[in-house]
């Protein structure tokens, strides 16, 4: 049936009315031609107003929202809507691709922008977080992403006056943008007094710094930076929606209809508005404006396009409309003229001409227009409406001829009958209407059949019949005009209907999908003439079918442009056009249609580019006719390669299963086995399922793939070598144009791609994370440098890659068929082809997609499976093989003829110099001449033409060829049978390698006295290998069944071989000739052994559960064994034939005796005892150890134990070969691991005299040969063996700061909570209670008195404008390490504490601060090469990896200048605990405390990710690029060292190895050291540094340090190498050691800090000095000379810092802290000037009014008062018992008062001397204290406490002060409470968690300082009492500042911290002092200072 095949003729899209007005800005545009560029639905329309002329750009899936133009003008931007919406980059002159950008966006595209010079894009998403992106759009790679804002993003532009800049707009906000490293970083504007918050909607930026943006109340604000300066009031009465810069000035458009034009200033030039002019009307609302020259285009809301030549600006000229906003439904056609009608929710109907394209006219209804119908005259025009009526206009002038209303549901169909006598009009209530057209409509009848809304109708040619569908899908037949329903069939058979226009009934059966009922298709219309038929869906979709189509799933061609639902499609009146409209996109398309006899002509336009598969010509549907599929090729389609477990979930399950069993492995394991393995040569080649998989590499070996092992093959001394790094399946190999590298792709969940060296055999790069499941086929480029690879998903996806930088360059789906092949264009490295299951598709790359177009056969034949292909000798010519053995010819996209070249499928081909060769499933190699034109030789694959040198024997003549390749005057061939050939061209064959064929292979028997072996598979095959260097196959015997086990007699001349039949067969082992056979059993046998000594048994064991015992000489069954209770797996003599060992399926190990067979039970001890013949059991005692952690997921398939019982060999489901020490007992035992067979091994076999182990691979079909190295025998070579499963659990090692660092977890800022477990409701939720005694307004009170006593009087007083970071006493080693670094030469020391990073001078104690982290610093390191002098990178703390301002990220920075290089926002949720700089310094890498802790590897310069990998599942603590290394680092941490190699994108680990020093184990590694040739120092837990040579542990040094080894330094200058430790200082050690560059000697320096113990969490080596930084916060430089130590850092040794007070008269402070000391600082010299120590934490401190004396508050409840000269204590005393959280001495020195945790205030006179007594206390304090504040006469105190209240208590006496008045009246000597009216202003609206904590205001009385759990300090005006006062906010400290104090005189402001056990010391400037300051340069302009309203 013709319906099979898609119809002949074609569309072309001609025309589309409309454009998007609607949700849609800024996208209209001049291009550089002068043509008009906008889009409408999914199509970008160029339109040239000249010429009246439409291109159309058709890369879009669905509606396209965004536009932008290049700077240039001539390329495009667009952006979709869809779940993966994309970005296409075009020419607007050819519309053609030109990059596509995707797989970042979700739900939408909403704004693009280019850059200056248009190499970036910037692209906002629909998402939630409305995230920005940019682009570099060439390459299609994503430089940056961050979340946008909550709420919409509106518009988006690039400062085009500074580089990196960009803004933002929205609802709501405005945001200024800077792009730094791969870091957007955005700052909201300030929109302060100056003008309302409110939504911005679009903007332009200028010169200076100036932002313009339009605002939703037609206000323009102007910003600078990011304040807001001015605004123009009333620029548009509405909001302005659009806003143009060009060279003159800015046009604006607004909601008012009003076009605004402006001049560079944003001074006024003109208004035009378009509602006045003569096309305007009332509503018109301005969308997209555009000016250039004295051109000005305007789009509206109403899909009009107005052009406006400024100087005649009253008259717009309109060229362009369509219909607004509304469904649009109703199409009609003119039934003689080329005239469409349409009508649209809208309310208007519209006539378009077809060939002038244009409107010409237009009415507007009472209702929305449903649908439309016009008589055959052509006269009159009836329209459907939505309210049930239908109305009747006359053509010619659209007056009213009638209007009906007799229903009240939408009117959804309506005909004219072809004789023009009735009107049919179908309604939304089911019924149809009949109307008598000259009766003046008459109603005529009624059809009442349908139950559903009637959806089409159609009426007979003679008008007596009707036929409608309805919305159930019913097709129904009424007599006309009566309307009686027709249910005879007969009558209607013979009907001829004058249109088809229904949806269902026989004709359109093949419109619908296979398996489909949905009723999605819209709309059809038939072409009788042309017989096709076009129809419309909800998919966007128009399909040709041809007509009529009677099978479902016809055949058809499709066409998009539309973007969701087509409502209707109709033909033209003369069946020239299609006219289709959208429902949602409201717009009209007109379609060209190109008959059949006029495609020859066209054949330019077949292949339409698409992206997806969209416009594929053919239909989705499998065609119906094509041949068979070849038998082989059909088995390979049915290859999933999916896994149960992929070897990358291995670790997660050993996690969990680890989980399970922690209490199970309490026994010490035994070792490793001093023996290991090394692959030595394999049998098998990988043909039966993969092809062109085999090549000569330069020198002439032969390079190909096995199971997970490259091969390199050398024919000259038949030797092999491997590339193991592959863990599954190779499925396919290309080879590099120069023969030296290839490329080799792998199954797996993520599978990887390796690129490799073939003569070092090292991986240069690895591929992954594109793919799923695994990778089919791989490519090089002609030049090398690029690959391109296939994956085995569903969707076939390509990869285009640079695989030496390891980048994705492109992307795209493939095709929903298998692709068996990819090739690359040798011409143009852009282009591809993919060939696979009935298709072939030639791809371009454009950006970061690639955009295919499926190869056009035409007449010439059909869509065959394409096997293989090549490129011919223009980039235009190109040849594939098909599965019917034709090559097909290829120019371009278009078959240019067939030839035939074999029988059966052509699955190789190779192109040559002058000509080809092609290889088939019919065992003959051809050679062609270079057209292709004839054959001029072939070579039949036969035995008769093998040559005597051949390393084995062909098994058939001509085998199905799947690989050919040409060098060195061969021809290469590999064979589906596992076998690889090289013929002469003379004709000679040579077998080189073969393995078993297709089917598993798992019988394998070593002889008993020869190196040779026998194997046996379910190929049916029984062949004898020589394991010697012969390497080859000495015979092969074909048997009737496939077999599953054999075994060689004692005396090695029989071989007994069991089949999968049940029968078995004893051999000649010379001759493999038939001795004797036997058929006892019907299931698969399978296992078979004889008995030892002289072999006088047989056991052989069957899957039923049996063993039967023969007697060899007599021939007879003798036993049998029964008994078990599943199938057998393996059976063991004992050494006197009398015993057998059995193991079964279900697990169990039984014991026979023989020859009868009878059962014995044998206690597990005995077993041990009894000596076995052998060993092949996995079960029992000795072997416990050798299941693995994850033993429910993967059995042990076989063992096999040395004759010396020494070893245990093992093969397991998951490929891999391990050897265990025998017997192996406990849980989990140790071994070593090799990877080289992909699934299962099926068996192990060790030779006669253990020198070789022989193993099976079952699906892989391979023989591998393994040499045994004995334990002494060791090459020094990379050993390729991996340490056991369980890293041992002996735990590794303890250190309470280990633990600490390890436990730690770091909150971030934004969710820091509360320091203080505070209770009640916050001051700014208290309701206030009204005073009582108000005080009338005007009153003859006295003034009320001062708040404060201010201690300046006589100076005018002026407020503090500013604070600025001055001095930071503090460093972070508690739980940091290697952060402390010089820098200039030894003149500066760089550190970092909170958030701040830090440059010391050493000589004068100045600092200047790095700020721009906005949370903790975790680590720090210094670049080493001289070309980044002093750059820095810091890793900070971070909340989750949503590239927002809260993710962790780091910063890389100029320690001079404090400028920032680069910002790399990343994806360590939590965040980045190490950083480290590579050799030549372009590269970082850094370490997360994510879970998995990440490692990454970055180009900081570009802010680009090279590689990222899961480190480790514990803790990293360090990882360091080798110093001498790009590519190669080490990562340290608990339990674990690991040796790290960046090959390409990839990042390879290799474990450290301990087993080569006795009894070493793996501790927690703390730091790490390098040395020359390779070697690596770790210094471990116990104080011993391990030294490592490549990844091998080669000796512990032992006791470098008696504590922890926490860090190291090598020196780059002279290699020598520091360590520091935590020590106790003693005569000869020290906590700080130089040693030589070999760690053999050492120096050791004690640091004379006092401490018991030292603890080093830092050092750095300069010019002759050491650099040390403490866990006890002190930074100290030794001198190597005299070993003397400088203090040059202090700090608090544990937070948090509760107590701090300030000097009465001088510039010092105290500070008090939970470490048990209380410290004392001077400002002027920048250090601290004592300590005392109290032996315990200490909470509070305060100073007498005269300095005299210093009372200190414990936290045990004790207090103690030191007198300041000569610190002796002067008194102390215990009344409490919890901690005392505030001391304070009142004015006249006479009490004091002691606030605690106990709700109590005590008081103490201080005149009755040091005795101490209490004389009073407060009563009622309902929470604890938390400050104190005494009057300035010393007669009342304030008290606020832990409830947020503030109190007053009268002293001594401590009785409550409850009158407000009375407290008004009181002047505070000090004001440090954060409660009370008077500070209301402090709290701010983010307080739901945290607090403000501290609160201090200045001597002067007006300004106030606050301290928060935020770590923010602020300062206020005081006082504040209005809530959420403006303030300024200082960054500084981490999470919780505890305290806050004024120096005396205001000059200073001291902090202190809570989480980071700091000091900083903010200096104050006052307002006038500022503007010098700044001019002076003093301060840096980038003082951390926001204003917030």
């Amino acid at each position: 049936m013709a319906a099979r095949s898609a119809p002949n003729c074609h569309l072309r899209l001609e025309w589309v009315y409309g454009y998007r007005g609607h949700q849609c800005r800024n996208n209209l545009y001049y291009t550089a031609a002068k043509e008009i560029v906008y889009f409408v639905a999914g199509v970008g329309v160029v339109y040239s107003p000249r010429e009246h002329r439409q291109k159309f750009y058709r890369g879009h899936s669905d509606d396209i929202i965004s536009l932008a133009l290049h700077p240039e003008r001539v390329l495009v931007a667009t952006g979709q809507v869809g779940k993966e919406p994309y970005i296409c980059v075009w020419d607007s002159y050819t519309v053609q691709t030109i990059s596509v950008l995707k797989d970042v966006h979700t739900h939408g595209i909403a704004c693009l922008a280019f850059d200056l010079d248009g190499q970036r894009l910037v692209s906002v998403g629909l998402d939630s977080k409305n995230a920005v992106c940019v682009w570099d759009w060439k390459r299609g790679k994503m430089l940056s992403m961050a979340p946008g804002h909550t709420d919409r993003i509106f518009d988006i532009s690039w400062d085009l006056y500074q580089p990196n800049k960009l803004v933002s707009c929205g609802v709501k906000h405005i945001k200024f943008w800077s792009l730094c490293g791969n870091a957007l970083t955005p700052k909201r504007g300030v929109f302060g007094k100056t003008g309302d918050l409110q939504t911005i909607l679009c903007l332009a930026c200028a010169r200076d710094e100036l932002t313009y943006s339009g605002a939703l109340n037609g206000d323009i604000y102007v910003w600078k930076g990011i304040n807001l300066i001015r605004t123009i009031q009333g620029a548009h009465t509405a909001g302005i929606f659009s806003m143009n810069a060009c060279e003159e000035g800015f046009a604006t458009g607004g909601r008012d209809g009003c076009i605004r034009l402006w001049d560079l200033t944003f001074k006024p030039i003109t208004v035009i508005d378009l509602r006045e002019t003569d096309q305007g009307y009332k509503g018109l609302s301005v969308r997209s404006v555009c000016w250039r020259g004295d051109h000005i285009l305007v789009g509206t809301q109403d899909s009009e396009i107005f052009e406006i030549v400024v100087h005649e600006r009253n008259k717009p000229f309109l060229i362009m409309q369509g219909h607004c906003e509304g469904e649009l439904w109703a199409l009609a056609v003119h039934p003689t003229k080329p005239l469409a009608v349409t009508g649209s929710d809208d309310r208007s109907v519209r006539i378009w001409s077809l060939v002038d394209h244009a409107l010409i006219a237009r009415c507007n209804m009472e209702e929305p227009i449903r649908c439309a119908a016009v008589n055959v005259d052509g006269i009159h025009l009836a329209l459907g409406m939505k309210d049930g009526s239908f109305t009747v206009l006359r053509v010619r002038d659209m007056t009213e001829v009638v209007h009906i209303k007799d229903r009240k549901e939408a009117i959804h169909e309506l005909k004219y009958s072809p004789d023009g006598t009735y009107l049919a009009v179908g309604c939304n209530d089911s019924s149809v209407d009949i109307y008598g057209v000259a009766q003046r409509y008459k109603k005529m009848g009624e059809c009442v059949g349908s139950l559903s809304f009637i959806t089409h109708l159609d009426w007979s040619s003679d008008s007596r019949y009707l036929q409608t569908n309805d919305g159930n899908g019913k097709r129904l037949f009424y007599r006309m005009p009566g309307g009686k329903e027709v249910t005879n069939k007969e009558e209607i058979k013979g009907v001829h209907w004058a249109s088809w226009t229904c949806v269902s009934g026989l004709e359109v059966n093949g419109i619908w999908p296979k398996y489909s009922d949905i009723n999605d298709i819209n709309s059809v219309d038939g072409n009788y003439i042309g017989q096709v038929l076009v129809t419309a869906d909800d998919y966007g979709i128009i399909k040709l079918f041809r007509y009529p189509c009677l099978r479902k799933g016809a055949k058809f061609k499709k066409y998009i442009g539309h973007s969701a639902h087509v409502t209707n499609v109709r033909w033209s009146h003369d069946y020239q056009w299609v006219i289709s409209i959208g429902g949602a996109d409201h717009s009209v398309f007109q379609w060209k249609f190109i008959p059949e006899r006029k495609l020859k002509d066209a054949l330019h336009i077949a292949p339409q580019e698409s992206l997806a598969d969209s416009n594929s010509d053919e239909s989705d549907s499998d065609l119906s006719d094509v041949p068979e599929l070849d038998s082989e090729i059909e088995q390979e389609t049915q290859l999933t390669y999916r896994r149960q477990v992929y070897k990358e979930d291995l670790p997660q399950l050993k996690e969990q299963y680890k989980e399970k069993q922690k209490s199970g492995t309490s026994k010490r394991r035994e070792r490793t086995p001093g023996n290991s393995i090394r692959l030595h040569f394999v049998h098998g080649y990988r043909g039966y399922d993969c092809r062109s998989n085999l090549f000569y590499t330069q020198i002439g070996e032969i390079v190909y793939h096995v199971a997970a092992v490259g091969v390199i093959y050398n024919r000259q001394q038949n030797t092999q070598r491997f590339y193991l790094g592959h863990d599954d399946d190779i499925l396919c190999l290309a080879i590099h144009p120069l023969k030296d590298y290839v490329a080799t792709g792998q199954v797996g969940r993520d599978p990887s791609i390796h690129i490799w060296d073939t003569e070092t055999i090292k991986p240069l790069s690895v591929l992954k994370g594109c793919h799923q499941y695994g990778v089919c086929a791989v490519d090089f480029s002609a030049d090398g440098k690029r690959l391109a690879s296939v994956g085995i998903d569903d969707s076939h996806s390509i990869v285009l890659w640079d695989w030496k930088k390891g980048e994705k360059l492109s992307i795209a789906r493939g095709s929903k068929d298998k692709i068996f092949v990819v090739k690359m264009n040798p011409y143009v490295p852009d282009k591809l082809i993919t060939a696979g299951i009935k298709h072939v598709k030639f791809w371009r790359r454009a950006g970061g997609g690639l955009i295919g177009r499926k190869g056009y056969v035409g007449t010439l034949g059909k869509n065959d499976t394409m096997m293989c292909a090549v490129y011919g000798w223009t980039e235009e010519m190109a040849f594939s093989g098909t599965s019917t053995g034709d090559v097909c010819i290829w120019r371009d996209v278009f078959l240019v003829k067939t030839v035939k070249a074999h029988d059966g499928p052509v699955f190789s081909m190779h192109a040559l110099e002058k000509g080809f060769v092609t290889g088939g499933k019919d065992g003959v190699v051809a050679l062609w001449d270079d057209s292709f034109e004839r054959c001029l030789k072939t070579y039949a694959i036969k035995r008769a033409a093998l040559a005597p040198g051949s390393k084995g024997l062909l098994l058939e003549d001509n085998p199905s060829i799947r690989a050919i390749s040409l060098g060195h005057g061969h021809i290469l061939v590999g064979t589906k049978n596992g076998e690889i050939l090289e013929v002469d061209k003379s004709g000679p064959i040579t077998l080189l390698v073969q393995g078993h064929m297709e089917g598993e292979v798992w019988g394998l028997a070593t002889h008993p006295y020869l190196p040779i072996c026998a194997t046996v598979s379910d190929d049916k095959t029984l062949r004898i290998w020589d394991l010697s260097p012969s390497h080859c196959m000495l015979a092969v015997r074909k048997l009737k069944k496939g077999g599953r086990c054999c075994c060689f007699s004692p005396d090695g001349k029989a071989l007994a071989v069991g089949l999968n039949d049940g029968s078995f067969l004893m051999a000649n082992a010379d001759t493999l000739e038939d001795l004797v056979s036997f058929h006892h059993r019907k299931d698969i046998i399978s296992d078979i052994r004889f008995s030892p000594g002289s072999g006088k048994y047989l056991a052989v064991a069957s899957h039923d559960s049996f063993i039967d015992i023969y007697n060899v000489m007599s021939s007879k069954r003798v036993g049998i064994c029964k008994g078990a209770t599943s199938y057998i797996t393996h059976v063991d003599w004992d050494i006197r034939g009398k015993l057998l060992q059995v193991n079964t399926g279900a697990k169990e190990q039984l014991f026979f005796e023989a020859p009868r067979g009878k059962k014995q039970t044998i206690p597990s001890v005995e077993v041990e005892k009894i000596c076995w013949a052998s060993w092949t059991s996995v079960l029992g005692l000795c072997c416990e150890g050798i299941w693995p952690v994850i033993g429910e997921v993967t059995d042990i398939t076989a063992s096999c134990l040395t004759s010396d019982k020494m070893v245990l060999a093992t093969g397991d489901d998951l490929g891999f070969v391990k050897l265990f020490r025998y017997p192996a007992k406990g849980k989990f035992g140790k071994f070593k691991r090799y990877v080289a067979h992909s699934t299962h091994v099926t068996n192990v076999r060790w030779t006669y005299d253990d020198s070789m182990l022989v193993t099976l691979g079952g699906a892989d079909m391979s023989l591998m040969v393994w040499t045994n190295e004995m334990e002494g025998y060791r090459e020094k070579r990379p050993c390729d063996s991996e340490e056991s499963d369980t890293d041992s659990e002996e735990d590794g090692g303890y250190d309470s700061d280990v633990t600490r660092e390890n436990e730690i977890s770091y909150t971030i800022r934004a969710l820091s909570t509360n320091i203080r477990p505070m209770f009640g409701v916050k001051p700014h939720l208290q309701q206030k209670e009204p005073s009582v005694d108000e005080r009338p307004p005007v009153s003859r009170a006295p003034p009320r008195p001062e708040k404060l006593q201010t201690n300046n009087v006589g100076k005018k007083k002026r407020p503090i404008e500013d604070l600025v970071l001055e001095l930071v006493f503090g460093y972070r080693g508690r739980d940091c390490r290697n952060n402390v670094h010089y820098l200039n030469d030894g003149d500066d020391i760089i550190y970092h504490t909170a958030s701040v990073g830090i440059l010391h001078n050493v000589a004068t104690g100045t600092q200047s601060f790095y700020q721009e982290h906005n949370d903790d610093i975790l680590c720090l390191t210094v670049n080493q090469h001289p070309k980044f002098i002093n750059i820095v990178a810091t890793g900070q703390v971070g909340d989750l990896a949503d590239m927002s301002a809260t993710a962790p990220s780091i910063h890389i920075w100029d320690a001079v200048n404090k400028q920032t290089l680069s910002i790399l926002r990343c994806y360590h949720s939590k965040g980045v605990c190490s950083v480290s700089f590579s050799a030549t310094g372009k590269l970082l890498l850094s370490v997360g405390l994510d879970p998995e802790h990440t490692i990454t590897i970055w180009r900081w310069q570009e802010g680009t990710k090279i590689a990222s990998r899961a480190g480790h599942n514990q803790r990293i603590f360090v990882a360091e690029f080798r110093p001498d290394s790009d590519s190669q680092f080490v990562s340290v941490g608990v339990k674990h060292v690991k040796f790290w190699t960046l090959a390409g994108r990839a990042l390879l680990s290799k474990k450290g190895l301990l087993s080569t020093v006795e009894d070493a184990r793996m501790q927690t590694m703390l730091a790490v050291a390098f040395g020359a040739n390779n070697l690596t120092f770790t210094g471990t837990i116990s104080g011993d540094v391990c030294v490592w040579k490549e990844h091998v542990l080669c000796r512990i040094v032992a006791r470098a340090h008696s504590g922890p080894v926490f860090a190291m330094y090598t020196t780059l200058r002279d290699g020598l190498i520091v360590t520091g430790g935590k020590e106790r200082p003693s005569k000869e050690g020290g906590a700080v050691k130089l040693w030589d560059q070999e760690l053999r000697r050492c120096r050791a320096f004690r640091l004379e800090t006092g401490q018991v113990t030292d603890c080093v969490r830092s050092v750095c080596r300069g010019k002759g000095k050491i650099l040390v930084g403490t866990r006890n916060a002190e930074i100290i430089e030794v001198g190597e000379k005299n070993a003397a130590c400088n203090i040059l850092v202090n700090g608090h040794v544990d937070g948090p810092i509760w107590g701090l007070v300030t000097h009465p008269s001088r510039d010092f402070f105290l500070s008090a802290a939970e470490d048990g000391t209380v410290r004392l600082w001077d400002i002027a010299d920048k250090k601290m000037l004592n300590k005392v120590n109290l032996g315990h934490a200490a909470r509070t401190v305060c100073y007498s009014p005269e300095g005299d004396m210093v009372a200190i508050g414990m936290k045990n409840g004790e207090f103690i008062i030191l007198l300041v000269s000569s610190l002796k204590i002067w008194g102390k005393k215990r009344d409490r018992r919890c901690a005392i959280h505030d001391i304070r001495f009142s004015p006249d020195s006479r009490f004091l008062a002691v606030g605690s945790s106990e709700n109590s205030v005590d008081f103490y006179d201080l005149t009755l001397g040091p005795t101490l007594n209490r004389i009073s206390y407060c009563r009622d304090i309902p929470s604890f204290v938390i400050q104190m504040d005494f009057s300035a006469d010393s007669r009342y105190l304030q008290v606020s406490t832990g409830c947020y209240k503030r109190h007053v208590y009268e002293v001594p006496s401590g009785k409550p002060v409850t009158d407000q008045a009375a407290m008004d009246r009181i002047t505070w000597a000090t004001w440090t409470s954060i409660l009370g009216d008077e500070v209301m202003g402090i709290w701010s609206r983010h307080t739901e968690k945290a607090n403000v904590n501290c609160a201090c205001v200045s001597h002067s009385g007006i300004s106030l300082v606050t301290g928060d759990d935020f770590g923010m300090v602020k300062l206020f005006d005081f006082p504040c009492p209005e809530k959420f006062a403006k303030h300024k906010r200082f960054l500084g400290h981490s999470p919780h500042v505890t305290n806050i104090r004024f120096t005396s005189g205001d000059r200073h402001v001291v902090s202190a911290g809570g989480d980071d056990c700091r000091l900083v010391t903010f200096s104050a400037q006052e307002k006038q002092a500022i503007s010098h300051l700044l001019q002076g340069g003093l301060i840096p302009t980038t003082v951390l200072s926001q204003q917030h309203s």
